[in-house]
């Protein structure tokens, strides 16, 4: 079986971890290319694929994407994806969306973006974090791939929501590589900025709480008060999160852990706390949990680029065409 696929704004970090996935992919064939302007090869745009791949990198048109491809995953930015998410969706083609258009509610995203141009698909559109919405991804036909905080954070936090006492705030410190900023240099990327240093980044002000919050109280019926402060390492890849709550009870967190995701492929329980090394280059979200009396520390790690955008989009993709969700997914670390 041969699926073609199209990868719509390719020429940023996500964009080529999409084309490195989809080149050996059993299943999934790349059939179209596109950036905003187009007219160039893959290997000019990512020298890095040079003899990898021969493509022509394409000019984006949804008209010619529905001729060549049944699902398309956008790698375009907020606000951009959901004019051309809409166009491909009425057009009858599936869609992995890797912005934050139809993550979030829509008075949520208005809020904390801008007017929504989409709301008939937004309704109708699944948050994809398959180990808590798989079957209902299985269904879907637009896709909305989570954050990389939030799945780092959430993956962590879902197993103890029946746990948390709600009346003290949950404090999450989350920490990335600068690839997570995106491909264009900014004043915090800069080099002499980031080098041997580490600094938080809109602190209590992020995009990514709300969708935090907002996909806890989803998920478990429950209201909890979010404190979220981000900040940028300077290394390429990788989050590391590290959760702090009350727990209304004393629980053994590792157990219940191991509970909730015994049949979850992509998520490792660890002894100890977790690096970002050790699950860079893969899809894996691995956790560690420590409990003192009724305190709950969680530590939770995923490459930013991968988990936390590109193969967690794939593991997507697999789902809503009936695939294994491990198909062509990587799963072995870039270490040491």
């Amino acid at each position: 079986m041969s699926i073609p696929v199209a990868i719509i704004g390719a020429s940023g970090f996500t964009g080529l971890e999409l084309i490195k996935i989809l080149i050996h992919h059993p299943n999934f064939k790349i059939s179209y290319i596109a950036t905003s302007s187009g007219e160039e090869s893959v290997s000019a745009l990512h020298p890095s694929l040079t003899a990898m791949i021969e493509f022509d990198v394409k000019k984006a048109d949804a008209k010619v994407v529905a001729q060549k491809a049944k699902l398309a995953f956008l790698a375009l930015p907020h606000k951009a994806s959901m004019g051309f998410a809409k166009e491909l969706l009425d057009l009858g083609v599936k869609v992995v969306d890797l912005s934050a258009d139809y993550r979030l509610e829509l008075e949520t995203y208005e809020r904390h973006y801008c007017p929504h141009e989409d709301k008939a698909h937004l309704e109708s559109a699944v948050y994809g974090l398959p180990e808590l919405y798989k079957e209902e991804i299985k269904r879907s036909d637009l896709v909305a791939n989570p954050g990389c905080y939030p799945t780092a954070a959430l993956l962590a936090l879902l197993p103890f929501t029946p746990y948390i006492d709600a009346n003290y705030p949950i404090f999450i410190d989350a920490k990335s590589g600068v690839s997570g900023a995106g491909k264009k240099c900014i004043n915090n990327t800069h080099f002499v900025t980031i080098n041997e240093n580490i600094f938080a980044y809109n602190p209590m002000a992020h995009r990514h709480e709300p969708e935090i919050a907002e996909k806890l109280q989803k998920s478990s019926g429950k209201s909890f008060d979010i404190t979220f402060v981000p900040h940028l390492l300077p290394i390429t890849r990788g989050e590391l999160v590290d959760s702090y709550l009350v727990l209304k009870e004393e629980i053994d967190p590792l157990l219940v852990l191991k509970a909730y995701y015994q049949n979850a492929p992509f998520i490792r329980v660890f002894e100890n706390p977790v690096s970002v090394k050790n699950c860079s280059g893969t899809n894996f979200c691995d956790i560690f949990a420590k409990r003192e009396g009724k305190k709950l520390y969680l530590n939770s790690a995923i490459d930013n680029l991968l988990r936390g955008a590109s193969s967690q989009a794939v593991v997507n993709a697999n789902l809503m065409f009936g695939f294994d969700e491990g198909l062509g997914i990587p799963t072995i670390p870039y270490t040491p």
